[in-house]
């Protein structure tokens, strides 16, 4: 960001802008290469676990002209195992990733930019504001997957880099999926059009039993490096912690009610109660958070990961004049109290709306920029991390400023950063 310190109303405002509209003439600049619709575009893969296999099939089925055409991952047995799972797709046939064109280590993403349309990024979180930013230099399109950062420094970074996105007509595309759902449209539509009159609370739950165990030992790998990237989500400089990688949907939720607005401060607690043995890495396994808004108006966020336990994933937003369940029972959606409703409409992929939407958005040449409310939902999330992790009260200025960079001294395969766990208390908001 141009300001090297923003303040609140200064990121409100830079960020207006860069979400409004672009001028006809802006738009006069964007190539017309695709917009036949006749053209193949060239798609590529950064990142092959799962989330990024699953989105490749998604692009693939978006646009009847599509090819993914190269691949890049830090590891070769996760892209073969992708490549292996695109090829007995049901888009195998719109697969063309020869040997030549797959890629390994930290600096394979650049081979893949360098020779496509669009690509998919779905490293671990990490790693986004790095990609992000060789992409829009190369002027490529990008799907995003959440989050957009580990840090408050990788924020400000994509914040930049969405603003070039802006300028050069290029779409970025959030993983943040819930905002491509349409009965969570629906329901936010009423919400925002006044339904619930005056928006009081939001309650956002992310309780589930966590993700998978690590999947190797330090025995099993030559180096600290290679170690930490495989049980990537155990470690808070590669996740973000499990609030910041998971229940961001539920914080964006939040977000999103409340109109985008940051909160003034936050305030929580958390810590390690149930995963507690040295290979669940540094992270937590609960977060307890409440941000404060303008008006009064408070969001109360919890999330955990413990097996054996209750679980539920719910978002409420208390308004006035009625409660919006923003996920509903068995039907979706629906609203209680003066304006009563309930989604009964089509209930599509929301994964593959992300991407119908966005080779849609290409092939017009009206690229979809999702970028500020990414960044903003990542930094509430990291925001409420900060909190929980030094027990110290947090405004959005401190967050959106924190000096704090979670960045290795060098991407290769030897050491890798020793964070200790958080200690509230004892460790300081930087």
């Amino acid at each position: 960001m141009r300001d090297s310190h923003p303040s609140r109303r200064t990121f409100v405002k830079q960020s207006a802008a860069a979400v409004a509209a672009t001028s006809a003439a802006q738009f006069a600049l964007t190539s017309n290469a695709h917009a036949a619709g006749s053209d193949i575009i060239k798609v590529g893969l950064v990142g092959c676990g799962g989330r990024g296999t699953g989105a490749a099939v998604q692009a693939l089925t978006a646009d009847s002209n599509v090819k993914l055409v190269a691949m890049a991952d830090a590891f070769e047995n996760r892209l073969e195992g992708s490549l292996s799972t695109l090829k007995g797709s049901a888009v195998a046939d719109r697969v063309d990733v020869p040997r030549e064109r797959q890629y390994i280590g930290f600096d394979a993403y650049k081979n893949v930019i360098d020779q496509v349309d669009v690509v998919l990024l779905t490293t671990t979180p990490h790693f986004r504001p790095i990609h992000m930013a060789y992409a829009v230099e190369k002027g490529i399109h990008m799907f995003v997957e959440k989050p957009v950062a580990t840090d408050a420094p990788g924020v400000r970074s994509v914040l930049q880099t969405c603003e070039e996105a802006k300028k050069k007509n290029l779409s970025v595309v959030s993983g943040l999926c819930w905002r491509y759902y349409e009965p969570r449209r629906e329901a936010m539509k009423r919400v925002l059009g006044g339904d619930i009159g005056d928006i009081v609370a939001v309650q956002t739950t992310y309780n589930s039993g966590g993700v998978w165990d690590p999947v190797v030992t330090r025995e099993e790998v030559k180096s600290d490096m290679e170690y930490q990237m495989r049980n990537w989500y155990y470690y808070t400089w590669l996740s973000g912690d499990h609030i910041v990688e998971q229940a961001v949907h539920g914080i964006d939720t939040m977000a999103w009610a409340l109109g985008d607005e940051p909160p003034i401060k936050c305030w929580g607690s958390g810590g390690r109660q149930v995963r507690t043995e040295p290979k669940y890495g540094n992270i937590f396994d609960h977060f307890s958070i409440v941000y404060e808004y303008p008006k009064n108006v408070r969001g109360y966020h919890t999330c955990r990961h413990w097996r054996g336990s209750a679980q539920q994933v719910k978002d409420y937003v208390l308004g006035s004049k009625g409660t919006c369940d923003v996920f509903g029972e068995t039907t979706g959606p629906r609203i209680t109290g003066e304006k009563a409703w309930r989604y009964r409409g089509p209930k599509p992929d929301m994964y593959q709306s992300e991407h119908n939407e966005m080779f849609a958005a290409i092939r017009a040449g009206q690229p979809i920029n999702n970028g500020v409310y990414a960044a903003r939902s990542t930094l509430l999330a990291i925001m409420g991390r900060m909190t929980c992790y030094t027990g110290e009260v947090i405004t959005w200025e401190q967050a959106l400023n924190s000096k704090e960079s979670l960045s290795p001294a060098a991407y290769a395969w030897g050491d890798a950063p020793q964070h200790p766990i958080a200690r509230p208390g004892v460790t300081k908001f930087v």
